[in-house]
């Protein structure tokens, strides 16, 4: 476990903890809004890309258990499942990234208990979310499978796992929540800990509750299941109670339990910023299901081609995401301080960063394809020239994707979100179908590899039209303290901890 100055060292140096957090005795808060920009950032952003690999990772280990141990029809029944676990997560991501921005700008503002009013609105919202969702996910997952056309031979397999996978949603959901709240705190360094907790207890358990290993029953799919819902449970738990020990900025203790309750004025705007956030993700898993589609049509060879790619480009897009969302915690954190001139900066250092972590991803990619295709496809698949043809045309988009990243993680950081939602939504569908139908005639499939570097291309130039134009920076996202809630907490002794500091 990180001790408490790790992740000051982190932020640059040695830095005024915001009014309201204890000087001593527990763990500061990194101040974002302060220090050398360019370092501060990629600090900050090592941790959430370093999350996002583990992720990815855990999700490769889990299937390749349950595909040795169980067979292609239990393979076959997670991925069912895990479309279903993608939604919500989205949903969640949603709201999760709206609470950052709430607690970034109420950092930036020294506003500790402002960020702790909109932390513990966005905790509530999901927990009471996560109960309602597991409670008709159980009742109703047969429904679910037959919707998905899940195959016959999947469906008990499918309903197994779901089933369980429905239990372990409510600690899920709500670590991912705590974990953005805490870096939109300026600490993407605790959630990585507890990340790398939850990936070693679910890839070390799936093979003792499959196979039932020592006192433990043979317990197949659901074992699987089992496995991911203990992880996730004991990462909350240890989470909760680092949080405390150590006194975060985010825990809420006394009466400030009663922020769980999220307020009206809270609710609106985590429900009316979140919801686009979230759209966004299931706008990109919808465009990614329409390209199988298309390829599907091009026979097994392609279509394998681009499955092993796929698993490459999943790598490719991690460096943009976690940018993006360094960029974002890190700007609202300066809007909230009035730091206008330093956002532009932490814009100009996220496209370096991108520029140099994913430019390098993808030039050894491109001069490595054919031993990294290989662990996919066997040395001797005749599909790994297919994929080499691809990749030389599709994998330069992730750099470009990773600069609108950038863009849409300042402007969200002032709240502006359906701009990026609109622009996703074209470059996507219109601009990707259309070079694939008009261009197919001509260059075969081909104008479907064309259509990634095209479509990110479009949602480059839209993103840096909007960003320049500067409209965005107009938009107020600061909630207005209720009166009698702020008369009422100044009035009532709580610990010092908890206190807003005058400011004189």
């Amino acid at each position: 476990m990180a001790d408490a100055s790790q992740g000051e060292t982190l932020a640059g140096g040695d830095m005024p903890p915001p009014a309201g957090v204890r000087a001593s005795g527990g763990r500061q808060p990194i101040d974002l809004t302060t220090g050398p920009i360019r370092r501060t950032l990629l600090m900050f952003a090592i941790p959430t890309l370093a999350s996002n690999i583990l992720q990815s990772l855990n999700g490769s280990i889990n299937a390749i258990w349950v595909g040795r141990f169980l067979g292609e029809g239990a393979l076959a029944a997670t991925a069912n499942a895990n479309i279903i676990m993608f939604l919500l997560l989205s949903a969640v991501f949603g709201f999760g990234m709206a609470a950052t921005v709430l607690v970034g700008q109420a950092f930036g503002r020294h506003d500790v208990d402002g960020a702790r009013r909109a932390f513990g609105s966005a905790v509530g919202l999901c927990f009471g979310l996560a109960a309602i969702v597991a409670t008709l996910g159980w009742i109703f997952a047969p429904d679910i499978l037959s919707a998905l056309a899940t195959p016959p031979e999947a469906f008990d397999l499918a309903l197994t796992y779901l089933r369980v996978i429905f239990i372990s949603i409510p600690p899920s959901l709500i670590t991912l929540m705590i974990m953005m709240g805490l870096r939109g705190a300026g600490d993407s360094l605790t959630p990585l800990w507890f990340m790398i907790i939850s990936v070693i207890l679910d890839s070390s358990l799936n093979p003792v509750f499959i196979l039932g290993l020592g006192p433990i029953p043979r317990m197949g799919i659901a074992g699987a299941a089992t496995a991911t819902c203990i992880a996730n449970l004991t990462s909350l738990i240890a989470l909760l109670v680092y949080m405390y020990r150590v006194d975060l900025p985010m825990r809420l203790r006394g009466r400030e339990l009663r922020y769980l309750l999220p307020s009206p004025a809270l609710l609106r705007v985590i429900l009316a910023k979140g919801f686009p956030m979230g759209l966004q993700m299931i706008v990109m898993s919808a465009s990614g299901l329409v390209m199988i589609g298309l390829v599907n049509r091009e026979g097994l060879l392609t279509t394998a081609a681009f499955s092993a790619s796929q698993q490459t480009w999943t790598y490719l897009q991690m460096p943009a995401m976690a940018i993006g969302g360094a960029v974002s915690a890190m700007a609202a954190q300066n809007i909230g301080a009035g730091r206008w001139d330093r956002v532009d900066r932490i814009s100009r250092a996220g496209l370096l960063f991108n520029l140099l972590i994913t430019g390098s991803m993808v030039l050894l990619l491109v001069g490595f394809d054919r031993p990294a295709l290989a662990l996919f496809l066997g040395s001797n698949s005749p599909a790994i020239d297919v994929a080499r043809h691809m990749q030389m045309i599709a994998s330069w988009s992730y750099l470009i994707f990773g600069f609108t990243m950038v863009l849409f993680g300042t402007m969200r950081s002032n709240g502006v979100v359906v701009w990026p939602l609109i622009i996703l939504i074209f470059a996507l569908f219109p601009v990707r179908l259309g070079v694939y139908f008009l261009g197919y005639p001509y260059i075969g499939v081909d104008a479907l590899w064309y259509s990634f570097p095209i479509g990110s291309a479009t949602s480059f130039l839209l993103a840096y039209a909007v960003f320049a134009h500067g409209g965005w920076k107009k938009v107020k996202l600061m909630v207005p303290t209720d009166p009698d809630e702020c008369r009422e907490h100044v009035q009532t002794e709580s610990e010092p901890a908890g206190r807003m500091q005058p400011t004189g």
